[in-house]
């Protein structure tokens, strides 16, 4: 059988020749389709904190605006699914989950809710006013300030699309999360074209954390688990381990975010202290607010000032609950609380991160009982670095 060779420099211009008119055809029918104009429609804003920092607080700050789509810890399916696995190990998963989050694509839940489901399927789901207002339940109106209680009565069996179906109505779509513990595997999704992407990260004095952490050992020990890698088994943090990871993780994600940050970092990073924020909560979201393109609205206001101005600390049952409470007492409340022994082992563990939190470290149980002694000091004076935070302790 006889065999033709066609000489390679007709093959070079056949290839060329061919290619150029693919891309005359590419740009010949790209110019009549419609051009993306800068910044995605929707704002897309991340409350990236810890347990018992006052976080589920910030969430409702958000999740009560009328032009908010808020979802609570989604990442919660990934976790319960996957609990053998570690945090590290499921950051992508976790990541993942949010992106598509963010983009009103709930078919990510598919991978974690296999089962035909309603919106009481999806966690802490009636902590979302956006879930308990038209279009997802006729209920409410988007401008009420909804209960959780009464959501979960009244809207807990419309179907699970309504999810998807309200999300995409909405300017800003605000998750909060306390599943990530390195800022840098959030890059992916700071430098994704498809997200208007900033990050409010939420931190409170770690003494404070680990009162509030006690009054929930049995429902954060799974959680324990995962942070500490133990295959599934369940942890009380009596030695306070994970306290050090997160106490870690906040010295990583604001030394990350402030020194020497990458550019597309710029203007899309606020750190909020829980302290500040019970001290003087107007300013101080007004400030959130204002990061997120957001108005303060007045029934917002009354709200805010009605849910920070209640009487006592609150009570161990209101743990995960958002009720009217005396914030600053709540802030404090670790100093009459917690033994002193107690809180210089959590020092040893966090002196890093109360540093570089601004926090002020106490040297008796006198300077911890003593409430005109103020531990948290001027944010705006501190300069922080990375010698401060000792990874032996």
């Amino acid at each position: 059988m006889a065999r033709f060779r066609i000489p390679s420099t007709i093959v070079i211009l056949f290839v060329t020749v061919q290619t150029g008119f693919l891309l005359f055809m590419y740009a010949r029918y790209s110019s009549f389709m419609p051009q993306p104009e800068g910044k995605p429609s929707q704002v897309h804003i991340l409350i990236l904190s810890s347990w018992r920092s006052g976080s589920s607080f910030v969430g409702q700050l958000f999740s009560q605006h009328p032009s908010v789509f808020y979802l609570m810890e989604p990442a919660w399916h990934v976790w319960v699914t996957m609990s053998q696995n570690s945090a590290r190990v499921l950051h992508m998963a976790v990541r993942d989950l949010v992106r598509s989050v963010f983009l009103c694509d709930m078919s990510v839940f598919d991978a974690y809710m296999p089962w035909k489901r309603n919106l009481s399927d999806l966690f802490q789901w009636a902590v979302s006013r956006a879930l308990c207002s038209a279009p997802a339940c006729d209920s409410f109106k988007r401008t009420d300030i909804t209960s959780e209680m009464a959501c979960k009565t009244l809207c807990g069996r419309y179907p699970f699309s309504k999810v998807e179906e309200a999300c995409k109505t909405y300017s800003h779509v605000v998750i909060k999360e306390v599943r990530f513990f390195d800022l840098k595997v959030l890059y992916p999704l700071l430098t994704d074209p498809s997200l208007n992407l900033k990050i409010i990260h939420l931190v409170r004095d770690p003494r404070a954390v680990v009162k509030s952490r006690e009054q929930s050992v049995k429902a954060l020990a799974r959680d324990n688990g995962i942070v500490l890698s133990t295959n599934g088994t369940k942890v009380e943090d009596s030695k306070y381990k994970v306290m050090q990871e997160v106490c870690r993780s906040h010295v990583q994600i604001y030394e990350t975010a402030t020194l020497k940050p990458p550019n597309f970092l710029k203007d899309r990073y606020l750190m909020i202290r829980f302290e500040d924020l019970v001290r003087d909560p107007l300013s101080e979201i007004s400030e959130m607010y204002k990061f997120a393109d957001l108005n303060l609205t007045p029934r917002l206001k009354s709200w805010i000032y009605n849910i920070t101005h209640g009487q006592g600390p609150g009570k161990k049952k209101e743990a995960f609950k958002i009720t009217s409470r005396d914030a600053v007492s709540v802030s404090q409340a670790w100093r009459n609380v917690l033994p002193f022994q107690k809180v210089r082992k959590i020092q040893e563990v966090c002196k890093g991160a109360i540093n570089m939190l601004g926090y002020q470290l106490v040297d008796s149980e006198k300077e911890q009982r003593d409430l005109t002694l103020d531990l948290v000091l001027p944010r705006r004076q501190n300069q922080f670095s990375w010698s401060s935070f000792n990874p032996k302790h």
